[in-house]
């Protein structure tokens, strides 16, 4: 058994990263049940899907640079304005922040009040701006 393993080291080592391959979009999905995506991603979500977009900064921040069409609710009045996306519960929500982590927090927020198909813009707008995605400042 040795011996075959020392002469298919190789052979092993493709069998293993095509199966981690494989299993990645699973592995993607955190534990809390939100895929995280990359700012590209979230456009094809949004080009596929018709899908909310959940901006959790300030008023603020939202103001000086947005994505089109975004809905803004502040992570600290999340709980109390649920009912204004309730209609959502089932449909796909992009959720995002300035840097992902009070998007992380909404999301856990969401997942409590049985919200089922959200996606976190990993990074944040930040990323988004850095993929030169355009920002709305209407």
């Amino acid at each position: 058994m040795f011996e075959f393993v020392k002469e298919n080291t190789l052979f092993i080592g493709l069998a293993v990263g095509s199966g981690f391959g494989l299993l990645w979009p699973m592995l993607n999905r955190s534990a809390s049940g939100v895929s995280n995506v990359s700012a590209i991603e979230a456009v094809l979500l949004m080009s596929r899907n018709k899908v909310l977009v959940l901006d959790v900064r300030d008023a603020t921040e939202f103001a000086t640079g947005h994505i089109q069409g975004a809905k803004n609710i502040p992570v600290a009045e999340l709980s109390g304005r649920i009912k204004e996306i309730e209609k959502f519960k089932d449909k796909p929500m992009l959720v995002h922040c300035q840097k992902g982590m009070r998007a992380k927090t909404a999301c856990g927020i969401l997942r409590a009040q049985q919200f089922s198909q959200l996606h976190n813009l990993q990074g944040g707008l930040d990323t988004w701006v850095e993929a030169k995605m355009p920002l709305n400042k209407a």
